[in-house]
């Protein structure tokens, strides 16, 4: 392997435990690789880590792609900032700024390809519309959890199966199949759906409705011109029309009456080409090093189990016409099947399972009478919304002697082509309003009082859901002999958060770009400030892992729903008299504290605000803390005003 590129600023670290007939484990790191030969990538350089000490390498150049260059690096010689995070990661130099965990490397690796070769449009259209694929992070958004973690690990733990009998398929790839069959959304959904209508009337070759799915088979081998100069599927044409830059003349012209006076409930679906939809994104970068290893066993072991998926393979039959992706497989080691026609079964469509809990959790009828029923059921428990006393309600940090940066007044000043970026929370000027820069001081007196009465010389303090690190720069600066780590996943924020902090010259800050599951490092206190909906139970829960105190202010308390690592009511006490119906209902009043709102309406939503967290605090109590609900001075400084603060006991 050959040495580090001298002009290179970004470092990529990539995890290596070991490899099986070319392909490097973990799958994370093949996806990485696959990337970087699908963009033909430079711009990095190249570390690989080994798991454990001593690990064989000698084999690895072979299995790396041929146009990557790296060096293996042991743990020990990661930055320490990178010691705190999962692999894959991302460092700037000086090392005090990290990108963490595949999405986001993934989505960074793009954005640096395209940087370097801006004619390369089609590298940026990975992102998808918006720019929005695999953005969400994985607790929020199902799609990127199937995705980034658990095909990647399901389809790991397949392969090192060694038993010889049928296996049984991992769940999360019958799931993705489940997936391939659902009617696609596209930002233009009615007008696709319309020229499909067209198409099908003109060549009556399916049902009009679409209701019934007629047999279909895949054609392996089919170039792209071939697809997009198709008649029988539009879906096809405009993806790859997309794809070789070829204009959809059909599209310009105006629909028959007919076509365009149809109701919805007539236009034929839109069925996937790729894994999210039309268009070949980042998803199928990430999916196809997966799906191919798994086909791969499959294949050489268990045949009979391929005709359990018919759109899989014709997915994998369909993007290797991709531009590129043969060229960049062939790179990486990855020799494509060529997989039997399968038909894609007529029977009714599976269904999957959590869609439709999630559809039919919602619609339960609300309780009639609004939060009372609930908040008289709790009170005859004795549990009653109680605040602890605000410890030192005065107390403020003396604003005027402190550098302008490290105010949020000045904190949202930025370049002019973020401005519109930052519109949502700052004023035209890139500044925020006096109003809401006042409310921002008083919020992050209450905060930094309970830090500074906790932190002594040497803790390590992290700023969860930093956004622009108006909590984690102020603690920085006011705290020299601590060491502050602000995590969050929008870059955009942590790139404002680090320009204020080389305003301020500060040397004892971190960022780290990242979900903060992808966080591992040990610190002494955790601060989060409005962290959305099960965001704040996240941090807890992470706090109580290390076993560090924390100050946290939640925030959108409607968001609050359970997920793969919480379901509500969280305390014992709590689950003992309340259904999570009756819990979500609290959640959804607590949302309603504006102070547009009447009077007794915010007093009832503050009552069930303070119940949720009293939940939260008794189940933080029960794992060996001593926790406070405090309200904040003044109370007028937010709608969300609550601070749950807990200590290890």
């Amino acid at each position: 392997m050959k040495g580090i590129k001298e002009n290179a600023v970004e470092s990529l670290y990539l995890e290596y435990s070991h490899q099986i007939e070319g392909c490097i484990f973990p799958l994370h790191t093949s996806v990485t690789l696959f990337l970087l030969s699908y963009c033909e990538c430079k711009v990095f350089n190249v570390y690989l880590v080994p798991t454990e000490e001593g690990a064989d390498t000698s084999f690895l150049k072979e299995a790396l792609p041929q146009d990557v260059e790296a060096q293996v690096l042991s743990k020990q010689a990661l930055p320490p900032i990178v010691q705190s995070c999962c692999l894959p990661a991302v460092v700037n130099q000086p090392d005090t700024f990290c990108r963490a965990g595949l999405a986001v490397v993934l989505r960074h690796i793009i954005q640096k390809s395209y940087e370097a070769e801006p004619s390369r449009k089609e590298i940026l259209e990975l992102l998808g519309f918006k720019k929005t694929c695999l953005k969400a992070c994985a607790e929020v958004s199902q799609w990127t959890r199937l995705c980034e973690l658990t095909i990647p690990l399901a389809v790991e733990n397949f392969l090192q199966e060694s038993s010889d009998d049928p296996p049984t398929i991992p769940e999360e790839i019958l799931e993705l199949e489940r997936k391939l069959s659902e009617p696609v959304r596209v930002h233009n959904d009615d007008k696709l759906r319309r020229q499909k209508l067209k198409q099908q009337k003109a060549s009556s070759s399916e049902p009009p409705s679409g209701k019934g799915k007629a047999k279909t088979k895949v054609r392996a081998h089919k170039t792209p011109k071939d697809v997009a100069g198709s008649s029988k599927s539009l879906e096809l044409k405009v993806a790859f029309s997309k794809l070789t830059v070829q204009e959809d003349a059909e599209a310009t012209n105006r629909e028959p009456s007919h076509i365009r006076k149809a109701t919805a409930s007539e236009l034929p679906p839109l069925e996937h080409v790729f894994a999210e939809g039309l268009y070949f994104t980042l998803a199928d970068i990430v999916l196809l090093p997966c799906v191919h290893h798994f086909l791969v066993m499959i294949c050489k072991k268990f045949s009979e189990k391929l005709e359990q998926f018919p759109l899989l393979t014709s997915w994998y039959q369909r993007i290797q016409e991709v531009p590129k992706v043969k060229t960049a497989a062939f790179k990486c080691g990855i020799c494509f099947l060529d997989l039997p026609e399968l038909l894609t079964p007529e029977s009714k469509e599976p269904v999957n399972s959590s869609d439709t809990a999630s559809v039919d959790e919602q619609s339960d009828p609300l309780f009639v009478g609004g939060p009372r029923p609930t908040m008289t059921k709790l009170m005859e428990k004795g549990i009653e919304a109680m605040f602890s006393p605000h410890p030192c309600p005065a107390w403020t940090l003396d604003w005027s002697s402190l550098p302008a940066a490290v105010s949020p007044k000045e904190a949202a000043s930025t370049t002019p082509l973020k401005i519109k970026e930052l519109a949502a929370e700052n004023t035209g000027n890139g500044k925020m309003s006096t109003d809401r820069a006042l409310r921002k001081q008083q919020q992050l007196n209450n905060l930094a009082y309970l830090v500074l009465d906790r932190a002594k010389p040497g803790d390590r303090i992290v700023d969860f859901c930093s956004g622009g690190g108006h909590v984690g720069i102020v603690l920085a600066h006011v705290l020299p002999l601590c060491q502050v780590t602000l995590i969050e996943n929008k870059e955009i924020s942590l790139i404002r958060a680090k320009k204020r902090s080389d305003e301020l010259g500060l040397s004892n800050i971190w960022f780290i770009q990242a979900n903060m599951e992808y966080f591992t490092g040990v610190f002494d206190i955790g601060v989060a400030l409005h962290a959305c909906g099960v965001a704040t139970d996240m941090v807890i829960q992470r706090c109580i892992q290390t076993r560090a105190s924390f100050i946290t202010c939640p925030c959108c308390y409607g968001f609050i729903q359970n997920t793969s690592k919480f379901n509500f009511p969280k305390s014992e006490k709590f689950k003992n008299t309340l259904s999570y119906k009756e819990h979500m209902l609290l959640c959804r009043f607590a949302d309603q504290t504006a102070m547009q709102l009447p009077p007794q309406r915010r007093l009832i939503g503050k009552q069930c605000m303070c119940l949720v967290d009293l939940d939260r605090a008794t189940a933080a109590e029960e794992q060996g803390y001593s926790v406070q609900v405090i309200s904040m001075e003044p109370e007028s400084c937010s709608p969300k005003n609550n601070m749950i603060v807990g200590v290890p006991v």
